[in-house]
């Protein structure tokens, strides 16, 4: 099965029209106002307008409640919603089962961690996915950083790789983790926030390659 892919912190739609054309599956959209990435609901509303059938929406949302979460959804027609802080189980379980999405937690692998049991915690609850990302003592993610790629367990629940990844990586880690599909911010980007068309089209054929049997 062919390794998904989703390219986040879209800010402009040119570099929506990037990510379709090269092949990616998913669009992120962070709605996490100290992101360099974050787009406001105007922006969002005006940006998904760009996105075909059969390409999902995915937003970003990090600590956000269940009303905040509702009034951005009441705007953009999000299909799939990733919790990127420090959400609980059953906070995630609370909100999915109030704002009506599937959802999925972004979980970083700090050292010490217990990743299996982790994951079987949202499993738990519902999660459609669960993404292991790189641990920073304070970023949420976009931090260009990988985790040791070696710790990526075998379960049956999708998992979804970030952390550090780029073109030239991207194949080693797919071969690597086996997982499931990869998410990709900065490894793509010009500058913060700023999508590089060739970067994207890059990645999607290392994504390619990762996935060729």
């Amino acid at each position: 099965m062919r390794t998904r892919a989703k390219i986040c912190g879209i800010t402009r739609s040119q570099d929506i029209d990037a990510v379709v054309n090269a092949g990616a599956d998913a669009i992120g959209f962070v709605f996490f106002p100290p992101s360099p990435r974050y787009v406001s609901v105007d922006q969002a509303k005006e940006l998904i307008q760009h996105v075909p059938a059969y390409v999902q929406t995915v937003g970003l949302f990090v600590n956000a409640t269940a009303d905040e979460i509702a009034d951005v959804l009441k705007q953009v027609a999000l299909d799939i919603i990733q919790f990127h802080g420090d959400e609980t189980p059953a906070d995630c379980q609370m909100i999915a089962k109030q704002v009506g999405r599937r959802w999925y937690k972004a979980i970083q692998v700090k050292p010490e961690l217990d990743v299996v049991a982790e994951v079987k915690r949202y499993q738990q609850v519902g999660a459609s996915a669960v993404l292991l990302d790189a641990w920073h003592p304070e970023l949420k993610g976009g931090t260009g950083h990988s985790f040791d790629w070696s710790q990526f367990p075998k379960l049956d629940i999708p998992l979804i790789l970030a952390g550090g990844l780029t073109p030239t990586n991207v194949e080693d880690a797919i071969k690597t983790t086996g997982a499931y599909a990869v998410d990709v911010s900065g490894g793509v980007e010009s500058a913060k926030g700023i999508k590089d068309q060739q970067l994207i089209e890059n990645f999607m054929q290392g994504v390619h390659r990762g996935s060729a049997k």
